[in-house]
């Protein structure tokens, strides 16, 4: 039998029970379209994870003393200093973009006609950039705020919300901290929200940092924080931080230096995980279509029992017996495969229409993939039934009612 006889005779046994057919096939579109959904959300699920932990700061490194069971002076003499900060853009300079000291206070300020405690946050020109601070109205710190002393102050949008009403409104207005008056000259966010969880509290006030020497005890920089050039350097820099520190203050101090790579690291694995179980549970849906093509199968050979023995007696060879019906297997699952396809396909792609705001990763190989699976399904689990047909006695097949 030729291979367009076969089809055709597939076509026409598929037609004969329509409905059959279609119940049979909606397992493997389910499950097409289960893999490249699964591999779409794996993928644009890491994606997002990682612009996330990136968005806290681009190949950030951070820095600060660990402080055990020591003496005050001892501690004091310890703590990171701003001219730790400027010697580590000295000594890095070619290996770093920025790096920037934070100081931190606390204070009060009226809210509403109400105090209210805000954290106050001393820190330099180098701060928006190294942490992703995103500027929504006003002017960032500059580096005349920092040598010049300038008493100026920068607010986190809640805050600015809060005493002001709105991020534009807020730009020019005065504030007092620590008993002075501060004019604000700008509005800002998080790129990415830490929730508390960093430095930057919702309600958080940033002066520059010669400013706030005056109204802290001791200078404690904590944490420091360096932007290396790129993600290769990360590493050297984190390095390079550490032995700065150590050699400027006594052999007992202990500095933790560290970095976003390990958290990075970390996310990849947990969306890999996700991903390979993710997978598995889609093979399973395609593994128990296919056992429903083979169950299906069988019972269309049996039904088909009298056919086959006309077949055979007319001169159908064991070989073409077996070629239809794997042939007809392999229909079901192939037409199933691109309809899964179209419809895993259909669904990331229109996402663009309705939003902007997710960047759907879709992977064309996922389409390959879940297709191929489906032909292979097909021709496995049609092995069985066609073979079975094949091994049909002619004559007991033409006695078969």
């Amino acid at each position: 039998m030729h291979l367009g006889e076969a089809l055709r005779f597939s076509i026409n046994a598929l037609n004969a029970n329509k409905f059959r057919t279609f119940l049979t096939a909606l397992g493997l579109v389910i499950g097409n379209a289960s893999i490249i959904l699964v591999v779409t959300i794996s993928l644009t699920s890491r994606d997002y994870i990682l612009e996330q932990i990136s968005g806290i700061g681009s190949n950030l490194v951070f820095a600060y003393l660990e402080v055990g069971y020591r003496d005050a002076a001892t501690v004091d003499a310890d703590f990171i200093k701003i001219a730790d900060v400027e010697a580590v853009r000295r000594q890095l300079g070619p290996r770093i973009q920025a790096a920037s000291g934070v100081m931190q206070a606390y204070d009060s300020v009226v809210v509403a006609g109400r105090p209210k405690d805000v954290v106050i946050l001393g820190t330099d020109e180098y701060y928006a950039r190294v942490r992703n601070l995103v500027q929504l109205a006003g002017r960032p710190l500059d580096s005349s705020d920092v040598s010049l002393r300038h008493r100026v102050a920068l607010l986190t949008e809640r805050l600015a919300q809060q005493m002001f009403g709105s991020t534009a409104n807020a730009v020019g207005k005065t504030m007092k901290l620590f008993g002075l008056q501060f004019t604000v000259i700008g509005v800002f966010r998080e790129k990415t929200e830490s929730f508390g969880l960093s430095e930057l509290a919702r309600e958080t006030v940033l002066i520059p940092i010669t400013v706030m020497r005056y109204f802290t005890p001791q200078e404690r920089v904590d944490p420091m924080y360096v932007q290396a050039t790129g993600p290769n350097e990360v590493e050297a820099v984190t390095r390079g931080v550490r032995e700065v520190l150590e050699s400027r203050h006594r052999a007992g101090a202990s500095y933790y230096v560290g970095n976003l790579s390990a958290i990075l690291d970390a996310a990849k694995n947990i969306a890999l995980i996700l991903t390979i179980v993710l997978i598995l549970i889609a093979a399973i849906a395609m593994v128990i279509s296919g056992i429903g093509i083979m169950n299906i199968m069988l019972v269309t050979v049996t039904e088909r029992t009298r056919e086959i023995g006309v077949r055979r007696a007319v001169g159908a060879t064991p070989r073409d017996v077996q070629h239809q019906f794997l042939m007809e297997a392999v229909l079901i699952s192939v037409s199933g495969g691109l309809v899964g396809v179209l419809c895993g396909a259909a669904i990331p792609l229109s996402v663009g229409f309705f939003t902007d705001a997710i960047q759907i990763q879709f992977s064309w190989l996922s389409v390959f993939v879940a297709f191929g699976v489906s032909l292979v399904v097909g021709v496995i689990f049609g092995l069985l039934p066609a073979n079975r047909a094949a091994r049909l006695n002619p004559t007991e097949a033409l006695r078969y009612e």
